[in-house]
């Protein structure tokens, strides 16, 4: 691994059950050769861990703010650093002022990002971490960014979206660019929402690195059953599923099941009950990895109406069953699912167009096969964890053998 030895991942919250795509690229990363310690702010309930897998890892992660709960432990951090470099203390400080949108309340919250870069410096430094990779530019973010002033122990991140773009000067998204060595960005929208908000020197250490999925897990060819409709996602108003009940009132033969969980089930209940599909649309609540490839592989069509995305995982989790795909033309999300070829776009809010196509495909099998299987083939091409992971480990050499990858992406996929 050259310069590269021993890496770290920080997140908000690590492991949970709908951020398996960071838990799949760290196993693809430790396959390729490299140490990857993982380390979350906060620690996640055993209800996010589905599985023996995200038991395992969630033992074996560093938590944060369960660290920086002893008084003597954050002491001693801050002591650390203060006592061996107090110039680089300062800077990090300064960097924790400069960066807070104003007003008490998210001051104090830029000094307990501060409180925290201490601690997980502390430990990274224990642990001979040499670079720290971050998912998700918010919170967690800000904490790596004033570690990496701290202790000089190199940065990165995944930039995801959408909720960064809503309020990129509130988390200066601006200022972790500039203070990263690399941003990975999931999609060429999502690079160019980063180029919105940087100076254009910059620009340059801006790669498209894809979530992915592995494909084999949704290789087997199962009949699904006629009429059914699959959602899975949070079930939160951002994700339109009011849009997809509306929907369903004219189509009177199909059955939708809704894979999830989140502040809106119970409205959202309620709602399916008042239209008179309570009958015809099943809640399951939130279902392990092996469960959701089970419901893709049974039903015929999945549907995600969203607002906002980046670009949805679970939609090259349905590609990869062969399945089509009806979703919003928004984001990312053109870039993975082809309109007409892989399935269907619709404009976000439109209860119209939603239904049109639901019912364009329903009445045509064979087209929806036939985009089913144009869209596993595209994730196989674009979107396999292990190839993503590889790309994102030449990144992680490259700078730090300091000769960075001159392009966006491999140039196979250019």
């Amino acid at each position: 691994m050259g310069a590269l030895s021993r890496i770290a991942y920080l997140t908000g919250e690590y492991p949970r059950a709908t951020d398996t795509f960071i838990q799949r690229e760290v196993a693809a990363l430790r396959t390729l050769g490299h140490e990857v310690l993982t380390c979350s702010i906060r620690q996640t309930g055993p209800e996010h861990h589905v599985g023996p897998e995200q038991r395992a890892e969630a033992a074996r992660t560093f938590h944060v703010l369960k660290a920086a709960k002893a008084p003597a432990h954050l002491f001693r951090c801050h002591w650390r650093f203060l006592r061996n470099n107090p110039g680089r203390y300062a800077a990090a400080l300064k960097l924790a002022l400069a960066t807070s949108p104003g007003g008490i309340k998210n001051t104090l919250y830029q000094l307990f990002y501060f409180a925290e870069a201490a601690v997980l410096g502390a430990h990274l430094q224990d642990n001979e971490v040499t670079h720290l990779h971050n998912h998700i530019a918010k919170s967690s973010c800000s904490v790596a960014m004033l570690m990496s002033e701290m202790t000089g122990i190199p940065f990165s991140f995944t930039l995801h979206g959408p909720d960064i773009f809503f309020a990129p000067e509130h988390w200066r998204l601006d200022k972790k660019i500039e203070k990263a060595t690399f941003v990975a960005c999931i999609s060429h929208f999502c690079r160019a929402q980063a180029m919105s908000f940087s100076d254009r020197e910059h620009w340059s250490k801006l790669h498209i690195v894809h979530c992915g999925i592995d494909p084999d897990r949704y290789a087997d060819d199962v009949t699904p059953t006629p009429n059914t409709l699959l959602f899975v996602g949070r079930l939160a108003s951002v994700k339109g599923l009011p849009i997809l009940l509306q929907a369903m009132v004219d189509l009177p033969d199909l059955r939708l099941t809704v894979v999830g969980d989140g502040p809106d089930r119970e409205a959202l209940q309620t709602e399916a009950r008042d239209l008179g599909l309570a009958t015809r649309v099943d809640f399951v609540g939130y279902k392990s990895q092996d469960d959701v490839a089970r419901f893709l592989k049974s039903h015929a069509i999945f549907v995600l109406p969203s607002f906002a995305e980046g670009v949805p995982v679970v939609l090259m989790e349905a590609m990869a069953t062969a399945r089509p795909v009806i979703t919003t033309r928004i984001a990312g999300i053109p870039e993975l699912v082809e309109d007409g070829v892989s399935g269907l776009l619709v404009a976000p809010g439109d209860v119209g167009a939603l239904k049109a196509a639901i019912a364009e495909l329903t009445s045509d099998p064979n087209r929806a096969e036939t985009m089913g299987q144009a869209g596993r083939a595209k994730v196989r091409q674009d979107y396999v964890a292990e190839k993503e992971a590889a790309w994102l480990s030449d990144i992680l050499t490259g700078y730090a053998n300091e000769a960075p990858p001159l392009d966006l992406r491999p140039e196979a996929e250019a």
